[in-house]
């Protein structure tokens, strides 16, 4: 199984704690260590789960917004974006558990003309005032087909850490990596008053594959 570049830090510290409580475990309990070393055990193979980095045979993109990570879609809405769009848009919010590949993916291709860091709060992701309030990035691509969407990693109670490596001028390809977040959160997805959504709430998304949404060219 492929990890994620993010993973270092989290299973280096995830395998001394490990070997150090297993260790003490034996030592103090002996025979009856295994009662605390297979919870471990568990716990620690899901911090190698959560950083898995799957297969996925990405496909060529023009009109089509392809699911940006994998989860649950929680709300599809028409808002007002008033950090760069500046105007009504399309909010599409998909949801990740701990459980969920957390590899966050362009929705569409075109060329990085926005990224902006947001420190904040860290409401539970699936609030509505997450989308604003909560610590985030915001990114904007121009599309292929001339629009300019905007999508916002968000994290959530339990993220703590977000990462994205986009710099403005850069390709945009739908369903490519472009960041991270760690342990559960969500992706908003801002476009056009005209797009046609094909994704609905409480669908399960897969990133990168998942067409959620069609812009006219």
């Amino acid at each position: 199984m492929k990890l994620h570049r993010e993973s270092k830090g989290t299973i280096t510290v995830a395998s001394l704690l490990f070997i150090i409580l297993s260790a003490l475990a034996i030592y103090f309990l002996e025979m009856w260590s295994l009662v605390i070393i297979l919870p471990l055990l568990v716990i620690y193979s899901l911090v190698f789960w959560f950083f898995r980095v799957p297969n996925r045979d990405i496909l060529d993109h023009r009109e089509n917004v392809i699911a940006p990570v994998d989860g649950k879609v929680v709300m599809i809405k028409e808002v007002e974006e008033d950090e760069f769009i500046k105007g009504k848009a399309i909010q599409v919010s998909i949801f990740m558990s701990p459980l969920n590949v957390h590899i966050c993916r362009y929705p569409v291709s075109g060329k990085v003309i926005y990224k902006k860091y947001h420190p904040g709060k860290y409401l539970v992701a699936w609030h509505e005032k997450s989308s604003t309030e909560n610590e985030r990035t915001t990114v904007a691509v121009e599309s292929l087909t001339n629009h300019q969407v905007v999508f916002r990693q968000i994290a959530g109670y339990v993220a703590r850490r977000i990462v994205f490596y986009c710099n403005e001028g850069d390709e945009a390809k739908a369903g490519h990596e472009f960041g991270f977040i760690k342990f559960g959160s969500r992706m908003d997805v801002f476009l056009p008053l005209d797009t046609e959504i094909i994704c609905k709430i409480g669908d399960i998304t897969k990133g990168g594959l998942d067409v959620i949404a069609r812009m006219k060219d």
